[in-house]
């Protein structure tokens, strides 16, 4: 898909009107921040995928708690959704740190 220069700017036009310019901004930020996040993540497991031993453990009785899911509501901001998703990741972290201990 080949996007050009009236399409880019088609877009940039739309998500002026839809967001405002005093958002965007923020949304901007958000977004960056949150592909920050999962790209750290997704390296993570694949370097965790690549330290793994071929014997396969017994798993710990223990089950993680489930995550909580992050609202999804348009009055939660940008940073404040960023923030639910690093707290996320750290108990994701925590969690997968528990399982490895013998």
């Amino acid at each position: 898909m080949n996007l050009g220069a009236p399409e880019i700017i088609l877009i940039l036009v739309a998500l002026v009107l839809l967001f405002g310019a005093k958002k965007l901004p923020d949304l901007a930020r958000g977004v960056g921040r949150s592909l920050r996040i999962f790209k750290a993540e997704t390296s993570r497991m694949h370097d965790d995928d690549d330290e793994r031993p071929t014997v396969v453990q017994a798993q710990s009785q223990t089950q993680p708690a489930p995550p909580q899911p992050i609202p999804a509501a348009p009055e939660v901001s940008a940073e404040e959704q960023a923030r639910l998703l690093e707290e996320q990741a750290a108990r994701l972290r925590a969690g997968a740190q528990a399982d490895k201990r013998p």
